[in-house]
């Protein structure tokens, strides 16, 4: 599997173009994570001797593609952690999906219950026990040929509640088969991308922008171009 692009380096944060299919924490699998990948990038790129200290500040599922921050040092990781807990950073996803959604800009909100068996989060309109609410707001930016291109502000960080959120309006990720997608992707990737982040810089306090690329596919393309 090819590397991932790195969108910004320095001494305190490594921020990547993930692809999909990979890890960004250890699972069950036993697959190498982009963290120890990445460490041996760093421990060789700067000729470091001993244990290289990458820390995971937030995660991507592995089907799904874009940017992910990584921590290079346990102060940037305390700054960050407490950013993104705060949520004083600014994520925008791609969200490719088979059916138009019910209007073209609307703000969800739901309840999400997650099963830990089964690996998935259902959403109900209505608050329940051990519901968490979760909420976004999706606008149509694009028709595709066989698809529509959703850009996706989320206001909360749940499990899979993207794809659940938008499963539940009758409009799940193209490929997404655990939340109803009629067919999956041939590599097993879902057509969702973290395309957009923001973030105050964790020393510098200079905001950073980045934008990251989707991956390279007929309907991707299609949707940059």
């Amino acid at each position: 599997m090819m590397g991932p692009e790195i969108l910004y380096e320095d001494n305190h944060l490594l921020i990547i173009n993930k692809l999909p299919g990979q890890l960004v924490q250890g699972d069950k699998t036993g697959d190498e994570p982009l963290a120890e990948s990445l460490k041996s990038y760093i421990k060789e790129k700067y000729n470091k001797p001993g244990a290289v200290f990458l820390g995971v500040v937030h995660r991507l599922d592995r089907p799904t593609s874009g940017i992910v921050v990584f921590a290079r040092t346990s102060k940037a990781l305390e700054r960050l952690n407490k950013a993104f807990k705060e949520r004083s950073v600014q994520k925008t996803y791609w969200a490719v999906v088979k059916n138009q959604p019910p209007k073209t800009e609307e703000t969800l909100t739901h309840y999400l219950i997650r099963t830990e068996k089964t690996n998935k989060s259902k959403a109900f309109l209505e608050p329940k026990p051990e519901a968490k609410e979760a909420s976004l707001t999706y606008h149509l930016i694009k028709k595709l040929k066989s698809f529509y291109l959703l850009e996706v502000a989320l206001h909360t960080g749940r499990h899979h509640q993207i794809r659940a959120q938008l499963s539940a309006i009758g409009c799940p990720i193209k490929g997404d088969l655990k939340y109803g997608a009629e067919r999956s992707n041939k590599d097993g990737s879902i057509h969702l991308h973290a395309r957009a982040l923001t973030l105050t810089h964790p020393t510098t306090n200079a905001v950073i922008h980045l934008l990251a690329n989707p991956p390279k596919d007929p309907v991707w393309d299609d949707c940059v171009s």
